[in-house]
């Protein structure tokens, strides 16, 4: 594990804090999540909770960064409704933030000690899915007629 931090980007916390704020209502909405495209735009989501499971705000934030042109994620930060401040991604979203973007920074902590991380950091010695892909072409057979 890297203790590599970076700077913590206070503009992508308030936008999630604003969605969390004004788009969060109810018990199926009590997460908003932010990122910060290669492009410099921000993107935002709130998560669909649902008792049968339900994405989080992230993996929502997935889904609208592309239908938006947005694949490059730099950043992503998520925070509570009710004032809750920036709460960490849960561990499957740590693995699909880490399988769609590997190189992508996350904030976490508390408001005292926030901090930015990469991905990797939060899922030390992770399995990466891509790696399945190499690892079949390099193996494939060769034709021998």
């Amino acid at each position: 594990m890297t203790t590599q931090t970076d700077r913590v980007d206070h503009e992508l916390i308030r936008a999630a804090a604003h969605v969390a704020a004004t788009r969060c209502r109810g018990d199926n909405h009590t997460m908003a999540a932010a990122a910060r495209a290669r492009d410099g735009r921000i993107v935002t989501a709130v998560n669909a909770y649902h008792f049968t499971g339900g994405p989080c705000a992230e993996l929502v934030l997935i889904g609208a960064a592309a239908a938006h042109g947005a694949y490059d994620l730099d950043i992503i930060v998520a925070v509570g409704d009710r004032d809750r401040g920036v709460v960490p991604p849960c561990g499957r979203c740590r693995q699909v933030l880490l399988d769609y973007f590997p190189a992508l920074k996350v904030i976490v902590g508390t408001n005292d000690g926030l901090r930015t991380v990469p991905v990797t950091d939060l899922l030390p010695e992770s399995y990466i899915w891509a790696d399945h892909q190499l690892d079949a072409e390099e193996s494939a057979p060769l034709s021998t007629s």
